[in-house]
């Protein structure tokens, strides 16, 4: 389509930006059988103007996310498949101890993703990279796939084939000028060339996705952030290789820079400048005097002078040298999100309305496959819930927040981040009805979706004297880092007496009406049917048959269900269980959030009996209150809505009360608890110990979309008759045999000098350290991992094949590039503690 035609009057789908995002979505959209695509750009074709036209292009292929390195390695295959793809190799070099062990852990991933690596000296890294001065360096990781790719080249292609499908018309140099919405649903484009109607929009615009979402009323949060570069030159050295680039690409991790070759110069790039922000309004237009592209924005010298010394010092004789000089230097704008992932997926707002942003070059193809699927099938092959756009709780879609968390960020994308690791910034965000008590007491708080969570509490530090030996001691000071002994300490007072816990950042849906189990049964996995004052644990499932949520339901009356997830899942949960809504339950059925109008304690442990009924008259026997239960009940004159269920696997309850009630029913819960020594306990017991302790699984963890219910143990013994989502896959896994089954595992002894302890993501190997796959080619690693206080063991949660998922079965975990031996605990759904679950049910 010319520059000069005018729009259709409708399309299937639109996708506004076309650069390599949009490019590659088109494309993947046109292969799985949709047509009548239009892609609209406000520049000009081949290259309209965004950071796919100024980013430096290449391509490393690990990442501690398997998502994002899934995505990476299927965006390679991809850029391979154009013939757009160079392998050169990639090296990040360490100048620092602290940076040699993030490298270990960085090779620790590449096993666990199958991406191969090593660990290479400094002399090696000379050998590949003549240039480099090697008494700077003691280390160095080194990816062999590592490579350079022509993104613009990729754009052009991409949407070739879209176009060979006729399923592609392009409309370039067209301003998107706003949005027809209706009934919450995306009716229709406005652009600058006229009106299109349309069923879905894609936001692929990468800085100005923002601005562009906002006309329609919904969110994309994330940041313009400026990532400095400058190509020097020319170096007669690299001319002589008569190469684009000729040898391995370097980053300079300590220095957070990297240096490449870009034919007879040598490109430098920085993440070491202060974080330079800017805003989607502030991106000038194309054309605009003395700039050759909006998001190439004039160049910060004085932000860059340290960063050139340390190419200098690193490459002194391709660098420090008189015949040497500035070819082009640009500040080019990236965009950054709260959390550094992706926003993907339908956006939380507006029906319709989808966002592809904050994708990097080195897996954009990817995304637009994902993203194609799970706009044509309802979920992608590839995992990417972690990049959902609707996981940001309302406050985290502000631009405050954006701003503030790409500012602390920023920083972050070349430095060591610890999977522990705490956000500082826009902290506190929400806080529990509790805040005041927590903290007198002296309470470490994690943030959970803005929430301050007590992980544990400091006034609990007297029980490390209590348990002794009991309680894990851990060495190292990158294990023992965002973790605490008295966690343990207070779960082992948990299970000899009480611990009363904070829940009140539970995200909390009540769902009425007389079409509320129809639109329950339509969800949920397990059948809702059940008598007023029942709870109903079970998934949601996608149309893969993946897991999209775990959660609890409670029937508390006829029409009357009220949803309880974790605060992580709070918001994603919401906007799925919303747009989830049969058709026949629209209008009789109603959700309502009412997170911030309730407060939950969690009150576990043996004792946790004697204290609840020294608050009421009603019969809180386990006869008169058994497991599975939910009952309004009055503790110390307090409404409380009390549910007979235990993440912890031990006797007790959830206590829901109105947010106006919490800290009344805290002191009273705490008054009455203090004869039979309860203790306050944080997230650490709730969330780790006690949890790993009764096997119970995570979503984000042991839970995602590439993983089903056999799988995980969670599939029922029978399959209720009504109808609902992902039911055809379900009843299609049940048929097999599991590709996999998630076991507990358990440190077999420290299988090295100092004993080292899993956080996630390690790979499981089998004894001679060869990878464990599954029938679907999956590698196994851990899923979860923690200290059992109440075995003296130190767990891990992974999904091993079936064959080596047997009682007792030696295998090995890697950490930190080193292996220690494991040993299989448990398999499937049996708990490492207490297997009858007579203490939780007694």
């Amino acid at each position: 389509m010319s520059a000069m035609e005018t729009v259709p009057e409708r399309a299937e789908v639109v996708v506004i930006g076309a650069g390599i995002v949009g490019s590659s979505l088109v494309r993947h959209l046109a292969e799985l059988g949709r047509r009548d695509i239009l892609l609209v750009d406000k520049g000009p074709l081949p290259d309209p103007g965004g950071s796919t036209g100024h980013a430096s292009n290449f391509v490393f292929p690990v990442d501690h996310s398997k998502e994002i390195t899934e995505l990476t390695l299927d965006s390679m295959r991809q850029y391979a498949e154009l013939d757009v793809l160079i392998r050169c190799g990639g090296i990040e070099v360490a100048r620092t101890p602290e940076r040699l062990q993030e490298l270990r852990r960085r090779l620790t991933s590449a096993h666990a993703w199958g991406v191969d690596a090593e660990l290479i000296s400094p002399e090696r890294i000379r050998e590949l990279v003549p240039w480099i001065r090697e008494d700077l360096l003691i280390g160095g990781f080194h990816t062999p796939t590592g490579a350079v790719v022509d993104p613009i080249r990729a754009g052009e292609l991409m949407r070739a084939r879209a176009e060979e499908l006729g399923a592609l018309r392009t409309l370039a140099e067209t301003e998107i000028t706003g949005f027809d919405v209706d009934g919450g649903r995306v009716r229709a484009v406005h652009t600058s060339r006229g009106r299109v109607e349309v069923e879905q929009v894609v936001v692929a615009c990468g800085v100005w996705s923002p601005q562009i979402a906002a006309l329609a009323g919904a969110s994309v949060p994330l940041t313009p952030v400026v990532h400095q570069m400058m190509d020097v030159g020319p170096i007669d050295e690299l001319a002589e290789t008569g190469e684009d680039i000729s040898r391995p690409l370097v980053r300079d991790m300590d220095a957070r820079m990297y240096e490449r070759q870009r034919g007879a110069d040598l490109e430098i790039g920085s993440y070491a400048h202060r974080p330079i922000l800017h805003d989607p309004a502030e991106i000038p237009p194309v054309g605009s005097p003395g700039q050759r592209s909006p998001t190439e924005m004039p160049f910060s010298e004085a932000d860059f002078a340290p960063q050139l010394a340390h190419a200098k010092q690193l490459f002194p004789t391709l660098v420090d040298r008189d015949d040497v000089g500035v070819v082009d230097a640009v500040d080019g704008l990236l965009s950054i999100t709260p959390d550094g992932a992706p926003v993907l997926g339908e956006t939380a707002e507006v029906d319709g309305l989808w966002s592809a942003a904050a994708v990097w070059i080195k897996e954009a193809p990817g995304v637009g496959r994902a993203v194609a699927e799970w706009m044509t099938a309802g979920a992608s092959e590839i995992d990417v819930h972690g990049a959902d756009v609707t996981r940001f709780a309302p406050h985290a879609r502000t631009r405050h927040h954006a701003r503030a968390r790409a500012a602390e960020g920023f920083p972050k994308v070349y430095g060591i981040v610890h999977p522990r690791e705490q956000w500082a910034s826009h902290r506190p965000a929400r806080t529990s009805p509790l805040q005041l008590r927590t903290e007198a007491l002296g309470a470490e708080f994690f943030e959970g979706a803005g929430w301050e969570r007590p992980q544990w509490y400091r006034s609990n530090e007297r029980l490390l004297a209590d348990y002794g030996e009991r309680v894990e001691r851990r060495l190292h000071e990158w294990d023992a880092r965002w973790w605490s002994p008295i966690i343990e300490a207070e779960h082992l007072a948990m299970r000899e007496r009480a611990a009363m816990i904070d829940l009140s950042f539970f995200a909390v849906f009540d769902v009425t009406g007389p079409g509320a189990l129809e639109a329950v049964q339509h969800l949920a996995v397990a059948n809702a049917d059940k008598e007023p004052g029942r709870v109903i644990y079970t998934p949601l499932l996608d149309a893969r048959g993946g897991f999209r949520a775990d959660l609890t339901i409670l029937r508390l009356d006829e029409q009357h269900f009220r949803i309880i997830t974790g605060a992580a899942d709070g918001a994603r949960d919401l906007a799925w269980i919303r747009r989830r809504l049969p058709e026949s339950a629209r209008g009789r059925a109603t959700v309502t959030d009412l997170s911030s109008a309730t407060s939950a304690i969690g009150l576990w442990g043996p004792r946790a009996r004697d204290v609840v009924a020294a608050l009421t008259d009603e019969d809180v026997s386990a006869a008169g209150f058994g497991f599975g239960a939910a009952r309004e009940v009055t503790l110390a004159g307090i409404p409380t809505l009390m549910v007979r269920i235990s993440y912890v696997g031990d006797l007790g309850w959830e206590i829901h009360t109105a947010a106006e009630h919490a800290v009344a029913l805290w002191d009273a819960l705490a008054e009455a608890g203090r004869e039979h020594g309860a203790v306050p306990a944080g997230a650490g017991v709730y969330g780790t110990t006690g949890r790993l302790e009764k096997a119970h699984r995570l979503m984000g963890a042991e839970l995602a979309p590439d993983r089903d219910p056999v799988e995980a143990g969670l599939a029922l013994p029978r399959v209720k008759s009504a109808d609902f989502l992902g039911k055809e896959a379900y009843l299609a896994v049940r048929e097999q045999e599991p590709a996999a089954v998630l076991c507990s595992l358990v440190m077999d002894g420290p299988g090295a000098a100092e004993p080292r302890f899993p956080a996630g993501n390690e790979p499981i190997l089998a004894p001679d350290g060869s990878p464990l796959r599954d029938a679907r080619g999956r590698r196994s690693y851990v899923t979860s991992a923690g200290p059992a206080p109440s075995l003296g063991e130190h767990l891990l949660l992974a999904y091993l094949p079936p064959e080596v998922a047997v009682d007792g079965a030696q295998l090995a975990v890697e950490i930190l590039a080193v292996r220690q031996p494991v040993r299989v605990l448990t398999v499937g759904r049996t708990a490492p503690f207490d297997p009858e679950h007579a203490r939780m049910k007694g």
